[in-house]
């Protein structure tokens, strides 16, 4: 049982290595978080849908191209109330879904399709379409843009590749160069963000995050998809590339997909990195964000507290590209942290933004210079 939704999935082997990946269909109970978050968010962007368009909420319709047991859309189904189409290429989970469709008596909100996930996509079209297949999302995000017609939501759980870990990889699915650096999970979102905005922009389309989230091993973002060539190239003045500076810590925004950067670093004068090109704009919307914290307390979710923290940093947390992490500052300058609300106050109290980040207990952001950043800290510790 996930939310209000039963499930029956297939008994994985007992000497399995990674149990949901054993099992004949895939099915990850540890993803619960993430299916939680996709039901709230879901919700609030329906709502937005029915406030704005002449739609009768049965009317909308929900794609999940990758549905292995069938439980995402399921959910979508029943606990959001809107139609549900749950794709998956191999014929046990096929069977399967119809056999859970049955078991939350959804014959008339839910159906279960057998193709390939782009066949499907190009074929038809859906308000919304989730994209969670097992690694990159790169070879569907084509059709996904192409079948979307209100929100894109994709998870990429190849966070080597995004996040340069294995650099040529995601220089081939991404066609970007991601840096490894202590941000390398933003690093990944914003990557993915940039090739999702590259995408939509090909089809005349364009893109507002809602919300982007990076928990453990995968990223999720929730894209508002808007359609038009003023969109599309509004939507291209978020992209550009990162300049990172392995001497000193500096990082900084670049914007545009034809410049002309200077290597030298502006705060040291050391030779720089480059990353991208990838998303530099705002990956998640306030107003959104509360609306999804509004929908989590609406919904009965085992993960409720936990998925409300996340939302909350994601909603909080500055815009500003390349989060920094203490431990990496004070390592560098051989003193101890301290705890990292009092860093975030000291930088505000200083003059600067300053703000905590989902990305991880020890990672800030803040529009501070890094000779300031490190003053700032040397005073703290000292």
């Amino acid at each position: 049982m996930e939310g209000t939704t039963k499930i029956s999935v297939p008994v994985p082997p007992p000497d399995a290595n990674f149990p949901p990946s054993a099992a004949p269909v895939f099915y990850n109970p540890e993803m619960e978080l993430n299916r939680d978050i996709n039901v709230a968010a879901t919700a609030a962007f329906v709502e937005r849908l029915l406030s704005r368009k002449d739609l009768r909420r049965e009317e909308i319709r929900y794609v999940d191209a990758f549905s292995a047991s069938g439980i995402r859309g399921l959910r979508i189904a029943g606990e959001v109330g809107i139609h549900a189409t749950m794709n998956d290429w191999s014929p046990e989970a096929f069977e399967l879904i119809k056999e859970n469709i049955n078991i939350n008596g959804l014959e008339e909100k839910a159906q279960a399709t057998r193709k390939n996930a782009n066949a499907l996509l190009h074929e038809q079209k859906f308000h919304i379409v989730d994209i969670d297949p097992f690694g990159t999302p790169a070879p569907y995000l084509d059709a996904s843009v192409t079948s979307a017609q209100g929100m894109l939501s994709v998870t990429a759980t190849d966070t080597a590749p995004l996040c340069g870990a294995h650099l040529n990889s995601g220089i081939r699915k991404y066609a970007a160069v991601p840096l490894n650096t202590e941000y390398h999970s933003e690093m990944g979102l914003r990557v993915l963000l940039g090739a999702c905005a590259r995408e939509l922009a090909k089809h005349e389309k364009g893109m507002l995050p809602l919300l982007s989230h990076v928990t453990r091993h995968y990223v999720r973002s929730y894209l508002e998809v808007l359609p038009g060539t003023k969109q599309a190239d509004r939507t291209m003045k978020s992209m550009g590339f990162s300049i990172h500076c392995p001497k000193c810590g500096f990082r900084g925004p670049v914007y545009g997909l034809a410049v002309h950067i200077d290597s030298g670093c502006p705060a040291c004068g050391a030779l720089t990195k480059i990353a991208g090109p990838l998303w530099l704009g705002p990956f998640k919307e306030p107003e959104f964000c509360n609306e999804v914290i509004s929908e989590l307390e609406a919904h009965p979710l085992n993960t409720k507290d936990k998925a409300k923290k996340i939302i909350t940093f994601c909603r909080d947390e500055l815009d500003i590209p390349m989060f920094y992490d203490q431990h990496v500052i004070c390592k560098e300058l051989g003193v101890s942290a301290i705890g990292i609300e009092s860093l975030v106050e000291a930088l505000r109290a200083s003059g600067f933004e300053a703000s905590r980040t989902h990305f991880s207990g020890t990672s800030f952001k803040t529009d501070a210079p890094i000779a300031e950043i490190k003053k700032i800290i040397l005073a703290l510790s000292g």
